[in-house]
Parts: structure tokens; sequence; C-alpha cells
């Protein structure tokens, strides 16, 4: 889920930065300490926006920069608990498929992308169902619901774990494939019953 979050820091300002009006420099280096760091309690910093509420600065003995206290706004993405999510395929493996939603990535275990046996099929790099004959592939989009988060603040130890099985989850052509094969089976003729008279 995106959200929108108003801090107040203290923020440092190289010198590098003094030739520029101060709105631009808090800015810039806003930017730099927080954009795409990922907070166990923020999640994903997406940008950093309008700074305001700028103190004159301070210089510290030693140090060539100016401190500022600073109000700023952050745009974040945090996956949440039992969110459903748009996401991509963006690579599949034996256990299961990775998803790509908003910055992040998760992964659904095998075993919660149907209710049917999924295995993957070495020739096309597809998963494939045994009965339903569903496949995923990479680059296929889908519905997933969060069934667990556990945010680090390093990415690579971060986890988060999602699930395909419930109705109305996971490729959309699933759902239109199934209700093909609902309206051909209600199409099919019906055998008469055994002892039924002719008219």
């Amino acid at each position: 889920m995106y959200n929108l979050v108003t801090i107040k820091d203290t923020i440092r300002i190289p010198p590098n930065l003094f030739s520029s009006n101060i709105e631009e420099s808090v800015l810039s280096a806003l930017r730099h300490q927080y954009e795409n760091r990922l907070d166990k309690k923020l999640g994903v910093v997406i940008t950093v926006t309008n700074p305001k509420n700028i103190s004159d600065g301070k210089i510290i003995l030693g140090d060539g920069a100016s401190y500022h206290d600073v109000e700023f706004d952050l745009v974040t993405f945090k996956p949440e608990l039992h969110e459903v999510i748009h996401a991509k395929v963006t690579d599949l493996q034996e256990f299961g498929p990775f998803i790509r939603f908003g910055p992040i990535e998760g992964l659904v275990h095998v075993s919660q992308v149907t209710d049917d046996f999924m295995s993957m099929n070495q020739q096309t790099g597809a998963l494939s169902g045994k009965e339903s004959k569903r496949v995923l592939k990479v680059g296929d989009e889908v519905y997933a619901r969060v069934i667990a988060v556990s945010l680090k603040d390093n990415a690579s130890e971060s986890k988060i774990n999602l699930t395909m099985r419930q109705a109305g989850l996971g490729n959309p052509e699933w759902a239109k494939l199934a209700e093909k094969k609902k309206e051909a089976k209600t199409q099919e003729p019906k055998a008469p019953k055994k002892g039924a008279k002719k008219k």
C-alpha cells in the first residue's frame, strides 16, 4: 500500500550544495538520504517531497556542512497483511514464482499458486497444473494476497509471502478458461434416462 508520511529530521547540507537555494539544497540532500531505502516501519521510500519549515543552519566545528531541522513528506510503499495486490511474474523456480508489485518482490510458494498440483515444465519454463492445465509464465500478470510480511532494513533479508489459491486470485485468464469450460459442459447434450418413454 502506498502512503504519504510527514517526517521531521535534521538534514546535513554538504558544501557543494551551498550554491543552490536552500529549498533545492535540502530536497537534494533529503532525496540522497531517503529515496530507495527500506525501513521496516515505513516500507520502501519511493520519493521525498514538500520540504518545509527549514530552520537556519548550524555548523559543527570540523565539519564544513550546515545542519537544518526540516519537515518533509515521504511517499512510501509497504505491503500490508491480507492486502490483495496486482503483480507481474518476474521469475519462476521449482519452489514457486517470484512476483513484483510496486518496488517490491515477493514469493508465492508452489503450494499457494492453485489448489492443483503445480510443477515446473522444463521445456516451456512455465509452471503447469496437473489436473487443471493452468499455466504460469514469466511476464504473466496476476492477483495475489499478502499472507506474511517480514521487512528488515535490508531488502535481501526481507520476506513477503503471497497466495493465489483463493477465488478471484491468480492469472485472470484462468477465470476465463474456467468459465468457458463451464459453458461447454452446460451445452453438452444430455443422454436420455434409461426407461424413459419416447413421445
